[in-house]
């Protein structure tokens, strides 16, 4: 059985780059650094209003899928909304489907149609 040289194994993630998300308030975008650090996922976002962000996009490199770094990303994000008193309009369906999993108060009262 073949396995694909991009794919790194779970535990080398965690030992050469735990998960740490970075917040780049001027990009506007949370990234998680990968593969020593070399590799990046990241969750971008948009000031659509005064007080609204749109979370738009989050994107994981194909070697790292599965392994719950985007739900890092998108609690992060969620996490801004609440703590910056914000309303959220979701574009992101990974976004979407992170809040259904986790419907937390703080995070249902903040979101926008």
């Amino acid at each position: 059985m073949a396995h694909s040289a991009a794919a790194v194994p779970l535990g080398a993630l965690e030992q050469s780059c735990p998960i740490r998300v970075e917040h780049d308030r001027r990009r506007r975008q949370f990234t998680v650094r990968l593969n020593g650090c070399h590799d990046r996922a990241v969750l971008l976002y948009e000031y659509v209003g005064k007080r609204i962000v749109d979370l738009q996009h989050t994107e994981v490199p194909d070697a790292y899928r599965g392994r719950g770094i985007a739900k890092h990303l998108a609690k992060a994000a969620l996490d801004f909304v609440v703590e910056e008193d914000l309303k959220a309009h979701l574009t992101c369906w990974y976004i979407q489907k992170y809040v259904k999993e986790n419907p937390l108060p703080q995070y249902l009262e903040r979101l926008q149609p």
